[in-house]
């Protein structure tokens, strides 16, 4: 009896489900002029559905045995168990006090008449800190606001101080959603990573800092900043001090839990009811990701599996002969996933196994194609007007999306970076 094979040959149609989700998703909130209207779970669902009956794998049943293979494989299930102890950290710590603590001593170090500059270099160290470029932007943006209306300058301005620092610490934070998946996708370590991606951002980080220095610049104005709590920031300063060592990531996320329940209780902050409810809170805010890590993952298995992803391996590479065109167009296509998602974490997850077949297939460093997948997410994630991160800041101020744009100097010069290191293979060490 002859056997079935692991996959077809390369095959346009295997991609329907993923043009369903576009439309279903992109579309449809173009149209409705709202990225939030139609939930990306509903929009994951449909192009679930699709994938399996159109799928080559004979029966029904053998059909959806398959989706869930790809569903439950192992780097989905690491990343479905780092987000669960993920969400539970950062509620505990929020909730004990460690956000406002952060904010506060980031605040407390900024010098007078250098206050732009000052504010980028707090959302760079509590992002980094923190792992998420929305909580930072939550966190600094009314202080940024605040501090343009005591100063006159312009909150679009402020604002975009804010989360140009943000994307800093998305882009490179150990417990950011996006370096999960970047790593866990191209299969290398976090640590890792993070030595090759710091040589590129911290260079645009500094000439970002001057840029702000010399735009903001002899204007002072006095700010209240609330009593420094220094013993909750440290469950931050062990996670970020540990994750560097190279420590396992569960085992980071997990010490932080423990370290921020146990500083609520003893400062009076959370009891053992509240530190429970905070976990579980964190827990359950992890859920929409989790229910798409999932659906993504089983969609692009049977997508893989008829053929859809070899097909566009062979045409992004049909025109590639160097590891430097291999890398460019992993650049693309992770850019080009999230201006169709709007959101970073979930265009890594799509992107992820494609740009892992052109990496292997090119030779390119796993090290490098994390790097490359995690950069160019947060860059385009960092500019797109209708991206959680412009619309938060936009909600908690007066201006529009399009006015912060202009302000967005990191992301910009970061892609311009990002892209003179694929051209002249920055670092050599990695290339």
């Amino acid at each position: 009896m002859k056997t079935s094979p692991l996959h077809h040959s390369p095959n346009p149609w295997a991609l329907l489900p993923l043009i369903v989700f576009l439309v279903s998703y992109l579309v449809v909130s173009i149209i409705a002029g709202d990225f939030y209207k139609m939930p990306i779970t509903v929009a994951f669902v449909l192009a679930s559905v699709v994938a399996i009956g159109m799928s080559k794998g004979g029966k029904l049943s053998n059909r959806i045995e398959q989706f869930c293979r790809g569903a439950a494989n192992s780097n989905i299930m690491l990343m479905v168990l780092i987000f669960i102890l993920a969400g539970a950290f950062a509620q505990t710590a929020r909730s004990m006090g460690a956000v406002d603590a952060t904010v506060n001593l980031a605040l407390s170090v900024l010098p007078g008449n250098l206050l732009a500059a000052g504010i980028f270099l707090a959302a760079c160290f509590i992002s980094i800190s923190v792992g998420t470029s929305v909580g930072t932007i939550v966190a600094l943006a009314p202080v940024a606001v605040g501090i343009a209306s005591k100063t006159g300058m312009h909150e679009a301005f402020m604002l975009g101080v804010t989360i140009s620092g943000a994307m800093f610490g998305d882009n490179l934070s150990f417990i950011s959603d996006t370096t999960i998946v970047a790593t866990r996708t191209q299969g290398c370590k976090m640590s890792d990573k993070f030595k090759l991606n710091i040589r590129i951002a911290l260079p645009v980080a500094i000439l970002t800092a001057m840029i702000y220095i010399w735009m903001g610049s002899g204007i002072e104005a006095g700010y209240e900043i609330g009593a420094i709590e220094w013993v909750k920031v440290i469950p931050y300063l062990v996670v970020l001090v540990t994750a560097i060592l190279g420590m396992n990531v569960l085992l980071v996320i997990f010490t932080g839990l423990l370290l921020s329940g146990m500083i609520g209780i003893v400062t009076g902050s959370l009891d053992i009811w509240g530190w429970n409810a905070a976990m579980g809170a964190g827990m359950v805010n992890m859920g929409e990701l989790i229910i798409v890590t999932l659906l993504a993952g089983g969609v692009l298995e049977m997508i893989r599996y008829n053929g859809g992803i070899d097909w566009i391996i062979l045409k992004l590479t049909s025109h590639i002969h160097s590891s430097r065109g291999a890398e460019g167009s992993i650049a693309a296509l992770v850019s080009f996933a999230d201006i169709c998602t709007a959101n970073n974490t979930i265009a890594l997850i799509m992107s992820g196994p494609i740009a892992k077949d052109i990496a292997d297939r090119f030779q390119v460093d796993p090290r490098r194609s994390a790097s490359l997948l995690d950069m160019f997410s947060c860059i385009t994630q960092g500019i797109i007007p209708y991206g959680a991160q412009l619309l938060m800041a936009a909600g908690l101020s007066s201006v529009t999306p399009i006015e912060i744009m202009k302000y967005l100097y990191y992301p910009y010069l970061l892609g311009i970076g990002a892209i003179l290191a694929i051209i002249f293979r920055y670092p050599r060490k990695y290339a």
